[in-house]
């Protein structure tokens, strides 16, 4: 499967110049767990970074930094962002993720576009589904058997 077809398209993203205190409200209306720190480039996203409201709690709050004087840029502007492709495998991804030690990847396309973001949630969705899928086929072979043998 392909990391594309496996990540949620709809993502919640923040340019680099809002303050912190904008992301953290923003987070909570859209009632997420993290944004993608943005760069506008005509149309589209390029992402630059992931903001969490783990790095809120921990780079800001609990440094007493004023939330609405820092910008989510100003927390990011060293970091190395890890993205995968739309067409990547997604065990390559997972195995990146695992790499890095990271919970969640933006997914782009060709170009850099931001285009989803795959999280060890969606990851965890997909392999359950196919778990599911295994323990009806093991099912439907019990049951084709039991039907052959009444024959």
């Amino acid at each position: 499967m392909k990391t594309g077809e496996a990540c949620n398209r709809h993502v919640i993203a923040i340019d680099g110049s809002a303050s912190v205190g904008d992301a953290a409200r923003r987070m909570r209306e859209a009632h997420v767990g993290d944004l993608v720190i943005v760069r506008q480039e005509g149309d589209h996203r390029i992402p630059t970074a992931i903001i969490t409201d783990r790095d809120l709690v921990l780079e800001v709050l609990a440094t007493d930094l004023d939330p609405d004087t820092v910008t989510v840029g100003d927390l990011f502007c060293a970091t190395d962002l890890i993205t995968a492709s739309v067409d990547e495998e997604l065990e390559s991804t997972i195995d990146s993720m695992w790499l890095h030690g990271i919970r969640r990847v933006p997914v782009v396309d060709r170009n850099g576009h931001l285009v989803g973001l795959i999280a060890m949630d969606d990851i965890l969705r997909v392999l359950s589904e196919q778990l599911s899928n295994i323990v009806r086929l093991i099912r439907r072979q019990a049951e084709l058997e039991a039907k052959r043998r009444l024959q």
